[in-house]
């Protein structure tokens, strides 16, 4: 068993970590590698239902994913969008991009204390494995449809 204090640094690095990435991730160019990547690793997690630990009602699972799909990716495509920077296809955040991942990342983090009463650690993770997936997947599809459509274009010059 994982004492709380390691689960709240943990979650607390994983929380800079990403918000690092963001603001790195911001300053290159998209590609349709750099859009289609983060999906396809984190579909390795799916892995963990191997273990019987991790293994929730398929009921529980499509609920998670669409609501990581439906009301949770929203708060992402409404605070980012792709432009066209010369030749480059560029991120472009609004100011509350930052604010909305670390809002999304406090729900989280609020609705593990309360799962982790009723169902196992494990359980919890797999939940909220398949809330992330739903969301990051619905915003990395708009991405990409959106990156297509501006690759189509001219460029102005």
């Amino acid at each position: 068993m994982i004492p709380p204090v390691v689960s709240i640094f943990g979650s607390l690095a994983g929380l800079v970590g990403v918000l690092l990435w963001r603001i790195r991730e911001g300053r290159s160019a998209v590609t349709i590698r750099k859009i289609v990547m983060p999906p396809l690793g984190m579909a390795t997690g799916f892995c963990m239902f191997l273990v019987p630990a991790f293994r929730i009602p398929f009921s529980w699972a499509a609920a998670a994913f669409l609501l990581g799909a439906v009301a949770l990716a929203y708060p992402l495509l409404a605070t980012s969008r792709l432009e066209r920077d010369g030749d480059a296809i560029m991120m472009k955040r609004s100011s509350a991009f930052f604010t909305v991942v670390v809002v999304l990342a406090v729900i989280r983090f609020a609705a593990r204390g309360y799962l982790d009463s009723f169902i196992t650690v494990e359980q919890t993770g797999a939940l909220f494995f398949i809330l992330a997936f739903g969301m990051i997947l619905r915003w990395r599809a708009s991405m990409f449809f959106a990156y297509r459509a501006l690759a189509g274009e001219p460029v102005a010059g």
